[in-house]
């Protein structure tokens, strides 16, 4: 081999290695950006032992007659474009000036808790995800018959018109970023969420009351603003959102509730274990992009404008040991006599620690907002 030829057979390995790494790199890079934006730490799986799944096998006739008749038929459930403007319509376009008018009057800082909303709302893929994760209820074809798996697709199917009408609205108001929006969306879903439900219905069960309770208090307190600012109509929006949410909360609650009349002892203590763990919001792996924080500023936000706040989630709990009877229970284990202490005295901690940390309330901060364009609110 001459001189030449050796020199051009070096350069070449060396560019086919320099392709390699930069290959390599890029699907790093490319991993990294379908992670969580923070760590998600370790998971319990399947902590339920197979006595305790069987309840939920014999339970299929109670959610059936139980269960079931919270949903809604299709055809009279309403439908995301009842509360738009009507694309078919001679007057669409004077009906959008409309909107975009009575948008113009929203503060910033309301819709950067709308927007955290509606993309709260369109993760539902990771909600029915996280649903047949659950041992003992899960839809093990994806069409299955059993009452549990019905509940779950319909439940879905009604919660997926929230995300629909929501984000139709902010389109048409033009007061939002949609592209980073619907960036972040795709990064929320791509991210998944870390519920600490480790495959036990008891545990999501729980944590799908507590959330459902919480979404209804903040869909109704974002109508009630949305009605303070001027639009009756985006109130009307947020008001329907809420009372879809008060049914499920309904259902859910009736399920727990059956629990603690069969097996008070393993559901006071599935209870206790949610609290002590603290029930993490559907969104808290929210990115944009940009944000390393996004989800904590959302949340800050919604805190200052009182949309949900720890006083929020103290009153939730309250109302769910009160909805089961917590206090009555009776003929409990040692442990569960622990548990039930545990969460009875929960509510008074949380809002003396909410007094305190209102007490040492730091001066706000103005951070830039993606969804807005990058215009500032305070956190």
């Amino acid at each position: 081999m001459t001189v030449l030829n050796l020199v051009a057979a070096c350069i070449f390995d060396f560019s086919v290695l320099y392709s390699m790494v930069d290959y390599a790199l890029e699907m790093e890079n490319l991993k990294k950006s379908f992670l969580p934006p923070r760590e998600v730490h370790v998971q319990v799986k399947h902590s339920l032992p197979p006595q305790q799944i069987e309840i939920f096998k014999s339970l299929e006739d109670w959610a059936d007659k139980n269960i079931l008749v919270h949903l809604k038929p299709v055809e009279k459930c309403w439908q995301p474009q009842d509360f738009l403007p009507m694309p078919e319509s001679d007057g669409f376009y004077d009906q959008v000036k409309e909107l975009r008018e009575r948008a113009k009057e929203i503060p910033d800082d309301y819709f950067v808790v709308l927007v955290g909303d509606m993309i709260t709302e369109e993760a539902l893929p990771t909600y029915q995800t996280i649903l047949n994760t659950l041992d003992g209820v899960r839809d093990e074809t994806g069409a299955s018959l059993t009452s549990w798996a019905i509940w779950t697709r319909a439940w879905t199917a009604e919660e997926n018109r929230h995300g629909d009408l929501l984000n139709k609205y902010l389109y048409l108001s033009g007061r939002v970023d949609m592209k980073q929006i619907e960036k972040t969306i795709q990064y929320l879903i791509g991210s998944g969420m870390d519920p600490k439900t480790e495959n036990n219905p008891y545990l999501g069960f729980i944590y799908t009351s507590f959330q459902e309770r919480a979404t209804f208090i903040c869909h109704g307190n974002t109508a009630r603003q949305a009605k303070e600012h001027g639009d009756p109509k985006l109130a009307q929006i947020c008001g329907t959102i809420a009372s879809d949410e008060k049914r499920h909360e309904t259902a859910y609650t009736k399920i727990v509730g059956k629990l603690f009349e069969i097996d008070p002892d393993g559901t006071v203590l599935a209870l206790a274990d949610m609290m002590k763990k603290k029930i993490s919001m559907p969104a808290h792996l929210m990115y944009d992009g940009q944000d390393d924080n996004l989800f904590e500023h959302f949340s800050a936000v919604a805190q200052r404008l009182e949309v949900y706040t720890a006083r929020d989630y103290a009153d939730i709990l309250e109302f769910l040991v009160g909805r089961w009877n917590i206090e009555k229970l009776t003929g409990l284990s040692g442990e569960g006599r622990k548990a039930q202490d545990f969460v009875c005295r929960l509510p008074p901690r949380i809002r003396k620690l909410e007094e305190r940390a209102q007490g040492k309330a730091k001066q706000l901060s103005t951070v830039p907002i993606s969804w807005l364009f990058g215009r500032e609110v305070k956190v």
